[in-house]
């Protein structure tokens, strides 16, 4: 299917991912153009990692962020997970692909420094994950971060037989096991969004029986500036919202003050999906 980064995705349990604004798209670039009123983000586009700008210091908020859940939302049956299943100022902020490392590690620097909770998406055939490796762990092991599975090369897995859908989330799974010490089940982000009856049963056999899209993007998936990454976090950052964005382009590393800045002045707990998700 050709990919229209302003398309709405409708699968057939209905809405997949409102507003589908920036996913994974691979296309050169396109203009950017203002989102539309649906309520979802889109994907990405791997072009090279432009030059590599060294991430600057934080300013880590000096308010205490608002605790985490108490409680936890079940796995929706048969459809794919767009928003928090819980009430609260809960915001998942996820990050996919990972074809730039000075993005990967521009995003590790922003949880060190601030403690914002953030679920990875990985591709584990970006080298990033691999060279950020020993930084992420930690996080990843007290459960800061999460590691969810985006297939290892990122195919539109609607194009692949069952047997081949399996293959890429095994694959990735094994990467993300020996790398991080963790499993990525059940979580995992079909790439651009495309997702089937067929791409869920074959996924759920295997045990990843949580397909998650998103709702807002910072629409990162194509190059950006700082002014147009944050122009779209001040429309998707809210309460209950999952958002998407990308380790791919250096735009985000600009905005990233102001996109750590936008959760606490909105009052916003950002969270995991294992923190919202019971599993």
């Amino acid at each position: 299917m050709s990919m229209d980064r302003r398309a709405f995705l409708v699968g057939g349990t209905g809405a997949l991912a409102a507003g589908v604004l920036s996913a994974c798209a691979r296309p050169a670039p396109t203009a950017v153009t203002a989102p539309t009123s649906s309520p979802n983000g889109t994907e990405r586009t791997r072009t090279p990692p432009g030059p590599e700008p060294s991430p600057t210091p934080l300013t880590a908020p000096t308010s205490p962020a608002p605790p985490l859940p108490t409680t936890k939302g079940a796995i929706p049956v048969g459809k794919a997970i767009t928003k928090i299943p819980i009430p609260g100022p809960y915001m998942a902020w996820t990050i996919d692909d990972g074809t730039d490392p000075t993005v990967v590690a521009a995003y590790a620097q922003m949880a060190e420094q601030t403690g914002n909770r953030l679920t990875f998406f990985l591709n584990g055939n970006q080298p990033a994950w691999t060279m950020h490796a020993q930084r992420l762990r930690p996080m990843v092991q007290s459960g800061q971060i999460q590691i969810g599975n985006h297939t290892w090369s990122h195919p539109d897995l609607r194009s692949l037989s069952a047997q081949g859908v399996q293959d890429q989330l095994q694959r990735n799974e094994d990467f993300i096991q020996s790398t991080y010490g963790v499993s990525s089940k059940p979580f995992y982000r079909p790439p651009f969004g495309a997702i089937n009856a067929s791409v869920r049963s074959a996924a759920a056999a295997i045990g990843f029986t949580a397909p998650t899209l998103w709702y807002g993007s910072l629409s990162d998936s194509s190059v950006l500036t700082p002014d147009q990454v944050s122009a779209f976090a001040d429309q998707w950052f809210g309460a209950g919202r999952i958002v998407i964005g990308h380790a791919n382009h250096p735009g985000v590393i600009g905005a990233m003050q102001h996109l750590v800045d936008l959760v606490v002045q909105r009052g916003l707990r950002t969270v995991t999906l294992r923190d919202v998700f019971a599993t």
